[in-house]
């Protein structure tokens, strides 16, 4: 019998598309990483730089435009 342990380490998780396409736009873009969460009503997409956060910020419309979602786009900074 197979422990939880060694389940959990065999499940690979996907991640959804809207994150995936977040996260490389950013890499790419400005090589750097985020973290995003995807809520029901909403994409929290968190940074450590507030000055990363202010220019998602103006490319935000393009950001929901390539995710091809209707959910809100947050920007949270973390420390």
């Amino acid at each position: 019998m197979s422990s939880i342990a060694d389940i959990l380490a065999k499940k690979q998780y996907d991640e959804p598309t809207e994150v995936q396409i977040i996260k490389e736009f950013v890499r790419e873009t400005y090589k750097s990483n985020v973290s995003v969460t995807v809520q029901p009503m909403q994409i929290v997409i968190t940074t450590k730089s507030a000055a990363l956060a202010g220019t998602l910020r103006m490319q935000i419309h393009m950001l929901k435009q390539l995710c091809d979602t209707d959910k809100k786009l947050v920007l949270r900074i973390s420390a």
